[in-house]
């Protein structure tokens, strides 16, 4: 054979051994996807929706769940915020967690989204928000060995109240953006954050509240720009799926538990306060705020010092919603804890 055509014979065959011994790896890689999202239903496949029967004191209701992804490993059940939102505003974790391989429930709790209203605020109770929780973790089939718990705003302050009673069932615990003391958060309104304002816009606003004229129009005209687009959510229009949750809140509910806006709390939640309770938690804690959030930040950087195995994620550009106007920052956080704790680590360092 002429040495060139040698030389070309050899080095063909080069690539050839090359590109084979490449194939695996991509065929290893590739094969992670489909176990993510192969069917765990019987049946009919419905897109991972699963109605809860749940049972309250005033009777049998039923709650709607959607699972996204699979691992038996990693699950993260999502308390939604409001009270009174939806799960919809949570459609951002499609864009990251399954990049992670973490399984992720949407959730709506009684009387809100797609889930049964029974209109009857003596259901509006922390307490039996608590027992709902539990029981969409046995119908979901959660342990300590896969179910990761994650709340933001007040659904913050709903997984602190199921982890204080019940984290022997969670194997990690993301408090996301709820200060562990109201009294706190009303005092951050209107110590720091009032404070803030312009002094007439403040002025108009504490002149509402005093005729109790919530449903003035101006009322939100004023908190919109001046609080709201600080504090709440800094991208303004706000993302789509945050439009959407919050056009569909249930106001009872959201008046009962909280009160008429976000500026400070006025409803049921007023005098709730967990912090002197931090110690006791053994469960794996992350505690995530914003610098801008309608919480005190420090607030939140303290609950990872008072569990017993806290990690802190503040996000310098984020507020309320850190999850969408500081999103990187929120995202790395969140899936390097999860991973992290998954390894066996019990305060991750981010």
């Amino acid at each position: 054979m002429p040495q060139k055509l040698l030389a070309s014979a050899l080095l063909l065959a080069g690539l050839l051994t090359a590109a084979c011994n490449t194939q695996p790896k991509q065929e290893t890689a590739a094969s992670a996807a489909p176990a993510y999202f192969q069917p765990t239903e019987m049946g009919v496949q419905d897109g991972g929706v699963q109605v809860v029967p749940i049972t309250t004191p005033k009777g049998k209701f039923n709650v709607w769940t959607k699972r996204f992804g699979n691992n038996p490993k990693m699950k993260v059940l999502l308390l939604n915020g409001g009270p009174g939102a939806t799960h919809e505003y949570f459609e951002c974790m499609e864009n990251f967690l399954p990049a992670e391989g973490i399984e992720f429930i949407y959730y709506d709790q009684l009387g809100c989204g797609n889930s049964d209203n029974p209109r009857d605020t003596a259901l509006w109770s922390l307490p039996r928000y608590v027992e709902e929780v539990e029981q969409v973790r046995q119908a979901l089939h959660l342990t300590k060995d896969n179910f990761y718990l994650l709340g933001h705003s007040w659904g913050g302050i709903l997984a602190a109240e199921y982890a204080f009673k019940y984290q022997q069932n969670l194997k990690g615990l993301i408090i996301s953006n709820m200060m562990m003391s109201c009294p706190d958060y009303g005092r951050y309104a209107d110590e720091v954050l009032a404070k803030q304002m312009k002094p007439e816009v403040l002025a108009e606003i504490r002149q509402l509240e005093a005729k109790k004229d919530f449903a003035n129009p101006r009322y939100m005209g004023l908190l919109e720009p001046n609080f709201y687009a600080q504090h709440l959510c800094r991208i303004v229009p706000n993302p789509e799926p945050v439009t959407r949750s919050m056009g569909k809140i249930n106001q009872s509910l959201y008046v009962t538990m909280q009160g008429p806006s976000e500026f400070g709390i006025s409803g049921k939640l007023t005098t709730w306060n967990r912090v002197p309770d931090l110690p006791k938690l053994s469960v794996p804690v992350l505690s995530i705020g914003g610098k801008y959030d309608t919480m005190d930040p420090e607030h939140m950087r303290m609950i990872a010092t008072k569990v017993q195995n806290g990690t802190a994620l503040i996000c310098p550009n984020g507020s309320h919603m850190s999850l969408y106007d500081d999103q990187q920052t929120y995202m790395n956080g969140l899936t390097k804890f999860i991973l992290g704790v998954n390894k066996g680590e019990k305060k991750v360092a981010l």
